[in-house]
């Protein structure tokens, strides 16, 4: 953790309610967009940051990591991980159901986020959707050094596993990310 994250921490914690929105206000749009791009919309994400920062600030006393924004994206995370446990889709005997009798299951919402007016929206909504296509694993790793900027080693402790486990799984999110994108490449290198 850098001094400034230090210093801005044992200010909060000596009573100085604004050092607390200062350090909120640097990390705010990394770990959020790591959220949103982690959970089904704006609702979750807003819940899932207001609740890592809750959690931080309850940890505050026992942080000893060395890097802050690590340690908030594990935790968020976490916080994520338990969401989707807690919402996995489930299918009742009394859900409505189409003329054919098939479950009738809303589809969420994919509209771009706050993070996504440096690109055409077109462009956003499909490296959104294939980014949506990777599994989990490997879209966390991708999501949380694209969005984030953390190191491979502090993915890989947020993850739980070797930094080549890590390195591993962003290079097969980049592999299958390619074909995926590549009519969207070849338009903007046209565009240039």
């Amino acid at each position: 953790m850098d001094t400034e994250d230090r210093r801005l921490i044992k200010q909060y914690r000596s009573g100085d309610v604004e050092a607390l929105s200062v350090l909120v206000e640097k990390y705010r749009r990394p770990l959020f967009g790591f959220i949103l791009n982690m959970t089904e919309g704006h609702g979750d994400a807003d819940e899932i940051f207001q609740e890592t920062w809750f959690r931080a600030i309850r940890k505050f006393d026992s942080y000893r990591q060395k890097n802050f924004m690590g340690w908030l994206v594990r935790i968020a995370r976490n916080l994520v991980i338990d969401r989707y446990r807690r919402k996995r889709p489930t299918v009742s005997l009394d859900m409505a159901r189409d003329d054919e009798g098939t479950p009738a299951i809303q589809l969420v919402d994919s509209a771009p986020g706050p993070t996504d007016n440096a690109v055409t929206e077109d462009d956003m909504n499909a490296v959104k959707r294939a980014v949506d296509t990777l599994p989990e694993e490997q879209k966390e790793v991708f999501v949380m050094r694209m969005q984030t900027g953390l190191s491979f080693k502090e993915i890989a402790k947020a993850q739980g596993v070797s930094i080549n486990t890590a390195l591993a799984r962003m290079q097969y999110a980049l592999s299958k990310l390619r074909p995926l994108l590549q009519n969207e490449y070849d338009a903007m290198r046209d565009e240039l």
